[in-house]
């Protein structure tokens, strides 16, 4: 059975939308804190409580979208958003900038109430494919909503302001795709035949035999991969000499891969080799790729001057995420009498088979979660798998960090490779061949 693309591309774009306002916030979070003179350990606060706020709120609001439908809940999430992005851009205080962020990571189950909405109009067969548009719209927004973000600084002077409200603008646009777009996807006659939402909702699907180890693949490979992520820009300074514009190339093609792999390869892939050897082949793939990068040659680009660099370096009195969070990490620079192209294709050789494998992960996770229960429990599994990301997003860049400070800039990634293998190892133990649907509690 094919796509009907009638139906899911208002998905797709209400998505696209919401990304767009979550990503231009999402790289000057730190910058927000440090403007009313945050600590490390706050910054650090500051950037946790949305996806620590998620681990709450997400399968609440995934039970609730089963019971009332999914749109209600669509618009209860985009509005608190909304609202979330309007305070952070008239907050005069350092907790309301905290409280923002608790109350859209609370309410704010913008993708999960989408994913499980394409699920009720989605196949086993072309369940994957579905689930990875919203990917490609993640990745769309990833390329676009940084670039917007600077573009709004440039024109307000560096006015932290601007960047928020028009992620809000963003974020009401979603909004009026959802009133006036979105149909809603569960029938009447198929809500509310679940127990009732509660915070332990969570805990529950944890304990519950076959959706617990997909669960728990969710977040390790997630907890891997977005260590590779936040600690990409740190890698490539140290091996490569790469400053912003190289890293935002990087990923640039990243998102790209990302895009193609989920709008056009997923689909065919899945329904020909099923989601379970997807997501050995996802995890081969994250695997080599993290161990490729850690062998990374340490040549700096052909352009490359130390000097410069470390000029440009203690120029910018911003620091990033990671170093927020730990403290100033140091980071040798590489040798300039070492400069070459090696190590630039290297690494992006070895993007190629991350992106990839980033490309079909989670899609094929969440289309064998929604095998492993009845429709009116959608919303249930895919909030819980929403939030083991969130959660897997805020320790990352703790872990990594700490690895990268006190071993050194191959042992994360190298780590995080061969412990990508033993997932897959386990997985393969783990996952049955045939799921069947379970039956609703």
């Amino acid at each position: 059975m094919k796509l009907d693309f009638n139906r899911v591309l208002p998905i797709f774009a209400l998505v696209f939308v919401d990304v767009l306002g979550l990503t231009i916030v999402l790289p000057l979070l730190h910058l927000y804190a440090v403007t009313y003179g945050a600590t490390a350990a706050e910054i650090g606060l500051v950037v946790a409580a949305f996806p620590l706020a998620q681990l709450i709120g997400v399968p609440v609001m995934g039970a609730l979208s089963d019971h009332y439908g999914r749109k209600p809940l669509l618009l209860i999430s985009q509005i608190t958003t909304c609202l979330s992005f309007i305070m952070l851009g008239l907050a005069n205080s350092l907790w309301l900038i905290v409280l923002s962020r608790l109350i859209d990571g609370l309410f704010g189950a913008n993708i999960a109430t989408a994913q499980a909405a394409l699920s009720d109009i989605t196949s086993e067969e072309n369940r994957a494919q579905g689930l990875g548009l919203t990917g490609a719209a993640f990745g769309l927004g990833f390329i676009f909503g940084p670039l917007i973000a600077i573009l709004t600084l440039e024109l307000s002077g560096n006015n932290l302001s601007l960047p928020a409200f028009t992620a809000a603008a963003y974020s009401f646009i979603s909004i009026l795709l959802t009133l006036f777009v979105f149909k809603e996807t569960l029938p009447v006659e198929k809500r509310g035949q679940t127990g009732a939402a509660s915070p332990l909702l969570f805990v529950q699907m944890l304990s519950r035999p076959g959706i617990n180890v997909l669960l728990l693949l969710m977040f390790v490979q997630q907890l891997i991969f977005f260590g590779f992520e936040s600690l990409l820009g740190l890698f490539t300074l140290s091996r490569l000499g790469l400053l912003g514009q190289g890293n935002a190339l990087i990923f640039f093609i990243v998102g790209v891969i990302l895009v193609v792999i989920q709008v056009r390869f997923i689909g065919p892939w899945s329904r020909r080799y099923g989601e379970r050897r997807l997501v050995f082949a996802a995890l081969a793939l994250l695997a080599g790729g993290l161990i490729l990068i850690a062998f990374t040659p340490e040549q700096p680009h052909p352009f490359y001057v130390e000097r410069i660099t470390l000029n440009r370096l203690l120029e910018q009195a911003e620091i990033s995420t990671t170093e927020a969070i730990l403290g100033n990490i140091t980071v040798p620079l590489p040798d300039e009498s070492n400069r070459g192209v090696l190590g630039v294709l290297w690494a992006l050789i070895a993007i190629v088979p991350l992106a990839i494998g980033a490309g079909l992960i989670r899609p094929a996770i969440n289309s064998l979660l929604t095998r492993q229960v009845s429709a009116q429990e959608y919303g249930r599994v895919l909030g819980a798998s929403s939030a083991l990301v969130s959660a897997a997003n805020a320790a990352a860049p703790l872990i990594g960090g700490l690895l990268f400070q006190r071993y050194g800039s191959t042992v994360p990634f190298l780590g995080g490779g061969l412990l990508m293998g033993v997932v897959l190892l386990v997985s393969w133990l783990a996952i049955k061949p045939v799921y069947q649907p379970a039956v609703s509690e």
